[in-house]
């Protein structure tokens, strides 16, 4: 076999995963329902938490799933295209898209929505960690943040177990660069002035 190919199906994978992952499906949806644009709202971000705050939970949930299905998609079809070393590469390439969207000036969401999906298609078992965790911290602490980067860990550490240790370390990668993304929120769970789940203001 030619050494180039698994790089170039890895390069090809990536770019994949970055066309689909960069849909800004909050600001689509919510422009299509005629609702203001949503960066000009709340924390200014595309993803479903900063839907919500429209007031449409239906546009939310729809962003939720869109947001999550864009990484699972570009993970499947890389996977059946290209292997499983490309469908590494679909990946990070979603969750970088989301992330950056060159569309957006490379201001996008945080992550949550993509980084399940993705998990989801590489290693469902380690997804069902990401639910459990999130939920079980949503539920006592009301924090979705915090369940988000709770869940993101334990579903890192899940997959060096569940699937292979080359997902654990791009999931572990992918739940970094989540923290980075939600340095905001933590810097506001240490200092108490973060919002909870189900309260205004």
């Amino acid at each position: 076999m030619n050494p180039s190919l698994p790089a170039l199906s890895s390069l090809a994978a990536l770019l994949l995963g970055y066309a689909l992952g960069s849909i800004p499906f909050g600001l689509l949806l919510t422009r299509m329902a005629g609702t203001q644009d949503i960066r000009s709202i709340g924390s200014g971000n595309i993803g479903a938490t900063n839907v919500l705050r429209t007031g449409r939970k239906g546009l939310a949930a729809a962003t939720l799933l869109g947001d999550a299905l864009k990484g699972t998609v570009a993970v499947l079809l890389a996977l059946a295209w290209l292997g499983p070393e490309a469908a590494l590469a679909a990946a990070l390439g979603a969750f970088l898209g989301h992330l950056f969207p060159v569309w957006l000036g490379f201001k996008g969401g945080k992550g949550v929505a993509t980084f399940l999906g993705v998990t989801l298609a590489l290693a469902w078992p380690a997804a069902l960690v990401f639910a459990a965790a999130w939920l079980a911290v949503a539920f006592v602490t009301r924090y979705s943040s915090l369940a988000a980067l709770v869940a993101s860990v334990a579903t890192a550490l899940s997959a060096f177990f569940l699937a292979s240790t080359p997902v654990g370390v791009l999931l572990s990668l992918l739940a970094a660069l989540l923290w980075f993304m939600h340095r905001a929120n933590i810097s506001r769970l240490l200092d108490g002035t973060e919002g909870r789940i189900g309260k205004k203001g």
